[in-house]
Order: structure tokens, then C-alpha cells, then sequence
């Protein structure tokens, strides 16, 4: 598959996603998807990212807001359902909420919002 193709199955499943969350009771919003290399920079140099390679310069991560009573929701463990149903949407599919696990556990570093197709 050429990025483009990977770029529109990415937000098929993205669209898949969004009335599962919505139907946990979840209202959901968009927050980043492309990002730029200065971006990345920026979030390396604060600590807010743990990589120079993210998904989001190549359009293949989305972070998303996910809102119930009025709060934001970024815990892993009430995001887990969400997170379990997006990778089970793809194998190349990965959830922030995973990192410590599928990525490195040493780093402590989770990212329940997050939602990425991973190449």
C-alpha cells in the first residue's frame, strides 16, 4: 500500500472508532493530526514526546478528546475498552494507551488519547 492508501485506511477506522466511543457515552473531538517537524521539536524539547518519529508527521496518528460529564478523560483504564477496539480494528493499529507495553516499558511514557496506524 502506498502512505495515501494507508493515510485513507487510517481514517476509515478512525470514523469506525468515533460512534464506538460515542456510544460508550464518550463525546468525542478532534485535537492533532498532521503535525510538523518543527512541532515534533518542540514536543521533544518540553519531554511531551519520547520520539522524533512520530506517526503524526506522516498523517497515520490522531489524538482525540474524549469527554463525559463535562471532564476530559485521559485515563488508560477508562479509555481501555476504546483503545482494545481500535487495535482489534487492524493489525497495524496501535493505542497510546499500550505504550508501556507494546512500545517500552522503562520509559513510563502513555498516551491514552492517542490512536496511531503504525508501519
Amino acid at each position: 500500500m502506498t502512505l495515501s492508501e494507508h493515510q485513507a485506511a487510517f481514517l476509515l477506522d478512525i470514523c469506525t472508532l468515533v460512534p464506538f466511543a460515542t456510544a460508550l457515552g464518550y463525546t468525542v473531538t478532534g485535537g492533532e493530526l498532521a503535525r510538523t517537524i518543527e512541532q515534533q521539536q518542540i514536543y521533544w524539547n518540553t519531554g511531551k514526546t519520547k520520539t522524533m518519529k512520530s506517526n503524526h508527521l506522516k498523517r497515520l496518528a490522531i489524538d482525540l478528546n474524549f469527554i463525559k460529564n463535562d471532564q476530559m478523560i485521559t485515563d488508560p483504564k477508562e479509555l481501555e475498552p476504546i483503545g482494545r477496539h481500535w487495535v482489534s480494528l487492524n493489525p497495524l493499529n496501535r493505542w497510546g494507551g499500550n505504550f508501556d507495553r507494546d512500545w517500552n516499558p522503562k520509559t513510563g511514557f502513555m498516551d491514552a488519547p492517542h490512536f496511531e496506524r503504525n508501519l
